[in-house]
């Protein structure tokens, strides 16, 4: 049994076949014939037109070669940084890969979802070059996330300084996406890590979103004093983003494996200071008093495992939108808030040329193209030519 860690610190809809997505506000039900089917080997991998058919925008391969393409951030809008998940931070300079990775970390753990997870840049990175990441570890006694902070130089990174080495882990629900809010504060999701019996407890570390000051040190204005944690009642969050000029917090889960509860269940959340999630006494569309219902609600699974607000004029069809990589779905959705109450979510699609297996990380550009990754390396998807790749959607040309 794990040791508890004590804390020393949400178009029109559309209509599939198989895949039931219930949008409790909406009360809309959608199924999608492919939504779960894994790519089989020789597939096309290449990027097509169709999405250009039908849409403002194009879909190309921005670089190749990569393992298991975490998370997506930009220094500059020359230079791009990329967890992967066996443990290096690497550099991608004009669209080219540098052979040598910024760091390799030496003590990683990643023998199941877990390892190099998140990254994130200081909110004055310009001026002092500070990055966080977070990552898996074995402590001797168990598996554990740490969060780190450094100084980027360039071609390595100095001044380590840990913020948590305690965050509870375990092979799978794990976490771990890092986000600075407009608050300018660290915002940290953290999985059950398999003792879903104990997320509830105000207390420990399991199944929260966290909250930080860029140093670590606890937020006055935190729901609970001397406590890091912002949510608690999830499973294992992995996407968090804000809609553009507002505090307002959208986030993305995971839901139940089949082992520890109804297959299914995957969630897009409205983030409230304080709010309880219910993970583990509901989920799916049950409710409880004194927890936060999800948006969405996904069934079966679509896997998501990043969350990103656009806020770009490059395509303006997807200003203000919120986008979601799915790993099982083999996917990105797209999430249309109702403009004058972005708290509600108005309606949803699965983007159309999107068709490229397990879909991770989401970002937005400097160039205001939209970058997302592949995942097929992780042992779950089918290795294709050049896999893992960073792909790009950028306006119609």
């Amino acid at each position: 049994m794990k040791k508890n860690n004590l804390l020393k610190f949400p178009f029109i809809f559309s209509m599939f076949l198989f895949l039931n997505i219930n949008m409790l506000s909406c009360k809309q039900v959608n199924e999608d014939p492919g939504a779960l089917s894994e790519k089989k080997e020789g597939d096309k991998t290449e990027v097509s037109n169709v999405a250009a058919e039908k849409s403002g925008y194009d879909i190309e391969v921005f670089t190749e070669g990569l393992y298991v393409p975490w998370s997506i951030v930009f220094t500059s809008p020359e230079r791009m940084l990329v967890n992967e998940r066996n443990g290096k931070i690497r550099i991608i300079e004009n669209g080219v890969l540098k052979a040598e990775p910024l760091k390799e970390f030496s003590d990683i753990s990643s023998g199941g979802e877990e390892g190099l997870m998140g990254l994130a840049l200081d909110p004055d990175y310009v001026n002092n070059k500070l990055i966080y990441v977070s990552y898996a570890f074995d402590n001797g006694d168990e598996l554990a996330v740490k969060v780190v902070r450094y100084k980027d130089n360039g071609d390595n990174l100095s001044d380590e300084k840990i913020l948590f080495d305690n965050i509870p882990a375990e092979r799978y629900h794990a976490g771990c996406r890092l986000r600075f809010g407009p608050d300018g504060k660290l915002y940290i999701t953290t999985g059950d890590a398999g003792e879903r019996g104990i997320v509830q407890d105000k207390n420990n570390l399991y199944g929260k979103i966290l909250r930080v000051n860029s140093d670590g040190t606890i937020p006055q204005d935190n729901p609970f004093p001397g406590n890091p944690m912002w949510s608690t009642g999830h499973r294992n969050p992995q996407g968090i983003d804000w809609y553009p000029g507002t505090d307002i917090m959208y986030s993305t889960e995971h839901g139940p494996s089949g082992f520890d509860g109804p297959g299914g269940g995957d969630e897009v959340n409205v983030i409230v200071k304080g709010g309880n999630y219910g993970w583990p006494e509901v989920s799916h569309e049950q409710s409880m008093e004194g927890m936060v219902s999800p948006a969405l609600v996904f069934t079966p699974a679509v896997a998501p495992a990043s969350g990103m607000f656009y806020s770009s004029d490059s395509i303006p069809e997807f200003k203000n939108n919120f986008f979601f990589g799915c790993l099982r779905g083999n996917a990105i959705y797209r999430v249309i808030p109702d403009e004058n109450n972005p708290s509600k979510v108005n309606s949803f699609e699965k983007l159309d040329g999107v068709d490229f297996g397990r879909i991770r990380d989401v970002a937005q550009g400097p160039d205001g193209a939209i970058y997302f990754s592949s995942s097929n390396k992780d042992g779950r998807g089918s290795v294709k030519k050049g896999d893992d790749k960073i792909y790009r959607i950028v306006k119609k040309k």
